[in-house]
């Protein structure tokens, strides 16, 4: 009997409906612009990367490509080496293994809250002895009773008529949720970060090999001024200016030397591992492949790809559960508490028949007088969904000011990879013939030495501005929510 009646209020308590208070959700508007400062048809028609010793090509493909979220990091990124590099980071960055901890903590979390929709039954043993003094005895004798239970039951479990568990569970959601972009947030970020880590060390490597070859041949001209020297053929001014150049391009091999080190040792807390060492030998600025391009439509509807806008997102989401709960909490509340099983005096007669027991306790609780506590924890509620809103709309803000930030400097930087390969190439034809002209007599060493520093200056820019174009289009990539895993 008492097992039917248990099984009635199950059925009871599970087909019983719930009204939600949740107030309805939609997106909010984002809060910019509905162009970009400059149309990325515009950056694109003004010229591709011009390629130096396989640059990147342009960032913005023809239309019909796929978009940057969809593209994986390695497909991006072609260099082997440096795909090995973000392999490793992405497997052992403490970071990132930290941000993946908090996912299965918000997991955990919400199937906690999710659990508080159903009742909790627990199976129960119990038995008392008592012994009564004979001056506290009805009988006016020593009074010794037992008793002994065993039985199924479950105890204040809350009918969701008002949705505040349930609103309380979707706001667990959400949070998870929320945590599962911010996985994705970190890991496009921790790519970008050792791929840009990796260029510069690519970057020094190449001024290190620049500085090394100009030390070299600076050092052999110096060697022949100073033979023209000791032969009365030249002066000692132009002993001296070759000396300068020497001594600046050992400067910079020192400088450079230095910061490869640093650089290596940048890598390694991102990477989070040990790194091979031939992943880190004799780098060079590699080719990326372009980026897809910039979809048609709003922008708005494009920075919605980004992780981090959608983990703002979900947030406010939950933040609009929340309200939902604290609406509920005006509304009275129904627990019930109810047993089934057997009780006896004698442990022998427990499972006897005629030894079953039960008991069904239902409880109502209506706020009345709370001081305003209530009313406060709704305001609260309401002033946590705004912020919320604000937090939103700035991340909504920042990722559209990231995303225009990368791209008008597209056209500007080709035509400053252009610009700076042909000084490259006016430099080295200057320094030839002033070297010709020296070696003939007509010019002094000075005029050479100028030459030099000019094309030694101009190839430093190269190597500096390729690092900028190519670092360009990995924050671009980045700053569109690329990065498929």
């Amino acid at each position: 009997m008492h097992r039917t009646l248990i099984a009635s209020l199950l059925v009871a308590m599970f087909s019983s409906g719930c009204a939600m208070l949740v107030p309805d959700y939609a997106t909010p508007a984002a809060p910019i612009s509905q162009q970009w400062p400059e149309a990325p048809e515009n950056a694109a028609a003004s010229g591709t990367v011009v390629p130096a010793e396989g640059a990147a090509a342009a960032a913005v493909q023809p239309a019909g490509s796929p978009a940057a979220a969809a593209i994986g990091w390695e497909s991006f990124f072609t260099d082997p080496g440096l795909r090995q590099l973000i392999a490793l980071a992405l497997a052992n960055n403490r970071d990132l293994r930290v941000t993946g901890l908090n996912i299965e903590k918000a997991r955990a979390q919400y199937q906690i809250q999710r659990a508080d929709l159903f009742p909790s039954i627990n199976a129960s043993v119990s038995g008392s002895n008592q012994r009564t003094p004979a001056s506290l005895s009805a009988t006016g004798k020593v009074a010794v009773t037992q008793q002994y239970s065993a039985g199924l039951g479950f105890a204040a479990y809350e009918l969701d008529f008002f949705g505040r568990i349930s609103s309380l569970k979707e706001q667990a959601l959400y949070q998870f949720l929320a945590t599962e972009e911010a996985r994705r947030s970190a890991q496009i970020s921790l790519v970008a970060e050792v791929a840009n880590a990796w260029l510069t060390l690519a970057a020094d490597s190449e001024h290190l090999l620049l500085a090394e070859d100009t030390l070299r041949s600076q050092s052999e001209s110096y060697q022949m001024s100073q033979r023209r020297f000791e032969l009365g053929a030249a002066s000692e001014l132009d002993l001296r200016q070759a000396q300068t150049s020497v001594e600046s391009a050992r400067a910079d091999v020192a400088r450079y030397t230095a910061q490869l080190a640093l650089d290596r040792n940048a890598l390694l807390p991102l990477v989070g591992n040990d790194i091979p060492p031939q992943l880190l030998r004799n780098r060079s600025l590699g080719s990326i492949s372009a980026l897809a391009p910039i979809p048609a439509g709003i922008p708005s509807a494009l920075l919605q790809q980004r992780p981090d806008v959608l983990q703002a997102e979900r947030l406010l989401q939950a933040a609009n559960a929340n309200i939902g709960a604290a609406r509920a909490a005006f509304f009275p509340s129904i627990t019930l508490t109810a047993s089934g099983g057997n009780a006896s005096n004698q442990l022998s007669e427990l499972f006897a028949a005629g030894s079953g027991s039960w008991s069904f306790v239902p409880k109502i609780n209506l706020p009345i007088f709370n001081a305003g506590r209530l009313s406060a924890n709704l305001a609260v509620a309401r002033v946590d969904e705004q912020i919320s809103l604000a937090q939103y709309e700035k991340t909504v803000q920042t990722a559209f000011r990231e995303v225009a930030d990368a791209l008008v400097q597209l056209a500007p930087l080709n035509e400053q990879l252009a610009a700076q390969l042909a000084l490259v190439e006016a430099s080295s034809a200057s320094y030839r013939l002033s070297r010709a002209r020296f070696d003939s007599g007509v010019d002094s060493y000075l005029v050479v030495l100028d030459s030099q520093r000019a094309q030694y200056a101009a190839q430093q820019n190269l190597i500096s501005v390729r690092q900028s174009s190519l670092a360009n289009q990995v924050t671009l990539y980045k700053v569109l929510g690329g990065g498929a895993f």
